[in-house]
């Protein structure tokens, strides 16, 4: 236990920090007089205190992290910060005489922070405004990750800040050094990141949203959550023009960020152009919108324009797990909407803000299935698996079947749990398809129309643990169930 003190020491200084990002919903409620001004001070308190007797009372711990503490933290974290999350949300909507159980407040913080995009609420037109910016705001926080933006603005983490950036870092390539300096790595993707944050709510705003609107939207739309301030989700809108300015930062949000870096530091694209798994991921989603155009066209469901316009929009804002909808798309011919599902497990790549397997363990997993192929006709034959002009190590390739083999097993594990419950296979199924995934909405009950409080209390907590084993890619949580871990 003495070995986790320092672990529990950043962790207050973590939760110090995520009190202060509730200052920006104050200061929304405070300016717009919605009602609910008054909750804040005690939910910042609240946060704030609590960080802050963690950190005191552990302040001599100050020993650098090594790798086991990062995945410790990276879990304590994504389970711990969205009790502070709850706060906001179950002061504030029992403050306008809406009640909220704790297993629906801890759903949509969790939602929010993993980029889920699913959402217990309804009528959240009429909910107070800040509350709604919390609800996106917290979307954003979780996009490029709370640890990498911990790496960045925290220095005092020293050492240990290499060990959180691998630990939070989402795909099989976390070692990849793009500055000699973690933090500074940290620093140039949350630049990024901010930067296009800032054209996006811009490009809203021009677009004809109200300013609220397109910093809402923009929270939702960079990264990769989907949550919306409105029932009707874009929709509410009714304009092609917002929807191809969605449709083309969550194509622009899709890639891996640290390409967008590396394209600035070095003033040119083509180390961006010519990455295998960013130009996989756009053949993929613009290939797959093009084919959902056509079918919906040849189907008679609608005329060429529309068919372009709905095909490509759900098409890319499911696949890459964001989950806004214009339409209930699960009125089109079935083969679309289980096809839009499945991409969203591999539609995005690895260091962009999207969940699922990730296109590049895809890509890994293809060339190996190739090279086993060949083996059998020339079984001496020396083929290596290459990205690019890269070779991929064996110890990589073996990382990416344990992977598939974990996430496989886990969504079959819960899938059979949420049918002993007595819900329907295909609710069941693509619950925690899109649970895992970080999608949102799903096929049957929980589809676009419809939203997760159909399910029962035990069902949302289901939900609620695939939604944290997809934010963490599993092996993380897995790996704590395993006494080696904790063998010194």
């Amino acid at each position: 236990m003495r070995d986790l003190l320092p672990v529990l020491r950043v962790l207050g200084m973590l939760m110090v920090m995520f009190a202060g990002a509730m200052l920006l919903p104050f200061g929304v409620s405070w300016f717009t007089q919605d009602g609910v001004w008054r909750i804040y001070p005690w939910s910042i308190g609240i946060t704030a205190c609590a960080g802050l007797l963690l950190w005191g009372a552990l302040y001599r711990h100050k020993r650098d992290l090594q790798a086991r503490h990062g995945v410790i933290l990276v879990t304590l974290v994504w389970v711990v910060l969205p009790l502070c999350a709850v706060l906001p949300l179950m002061l504030g909507l029992k403050r306008v005489g809406l009640h909220i159980s704790f297993t629906h407040a801890y759903f949509e913080a969790v939602s929010g922070l993993t980029t889920a995009g699913a959402t217990v609420l309804s009528g959240v037109d009429k909910l107070p405004v800040s509350i709604n910016v919390w609800r996106t705001f917290l979307q954003w926080m979780g996009g490029m990750g709370i640890l990498i933006l911990a790496v960045a603005v925290l220095p005092l983490l020293g050492v240990g800040g290499a060990q959180l950036f691998r630990a939070e870092a989402a795909g099989p390539v976390k070692d990849t050094k793009l500055t000699p300096r973690i933090t500074e790595t940290a620093k140039g993707l949350w630049g990024v990141y901010a930067l296009f944050s800032i054209a996006c709510a811009l490009a809203f705003w021009a677009g004809g949203m109200t300013p609220l609107d397109a910093l809402m939207h923009m929270f939702a739309t960079v990264s990769l959550g989907g949550l919306s301030s409105h029932d009707a989700s874009f929709a509410y809108f009714n304009s092609p023009l917002l929807e191809s300015i969605a449709l083309i930062f969550m194509l622009l949000a899709s890639c891996n960020f640290a390409l967008y870096f590396v394209a600035l530091r070095k003033g040119h694209l083509d180390s961006f152009l010519q990455d295998p798994e960013m130009r996989a991921t756009i053949s993929v989603l613009v290939g797959a919108g093009l084919l959902a155009a056509l079918l919906l066209w040849g189907k008679g469901v609608y005329g060429p324009l529309d068919a372009l316009r709905y095909g490509m929009f759900h098409t890319v804002s499911v696949a890459t797990t964001t989950g806004f909808s214009t339409t209930d798309y699960l009125a089109w011919p079935v083969f679309i909407p289980v096809l839009l599902l499945l991409l969203s497990g591999v539609a995005t790549s690895a260091g962009s803000t999207g969940g699922g397997i990730k296109m590049v363990r895809m890509l890994i997993l293809v060339k190996q299935a190739r090279r086993e192929m060949t083996r059998l006709v020339h079984p001496r034959a020396m083929q290596p698996v290459r990205l690019g002009n890269a070779v991929v190590e064996n110890r990589m390739i073996f990382s990416v079947l344990a992977y598939m083999l974990v996430y496989g097993a886990t969504v079959i594990v819960l899938s059979m749990v949420m049918l002993l419950t007595d819900l329907d296979p295909v609710t069941a199924f693509s619950a925690v398809l899109a649970s895992v995934h970080c999608l949102g909405p799903g096929l049957g009950a929980i589809g676009p129309a419809s939203n997760y409080t159909v399910l029962t209390d035990f069902q949302t907590w289901v939900c609620t643990l695939g939604m944290l084993l997809g934010r963490l890619e599993i092996l993380s949580f897995m790996a704590l169930l395993s006494p080696a871990f904790w063998r010194r």
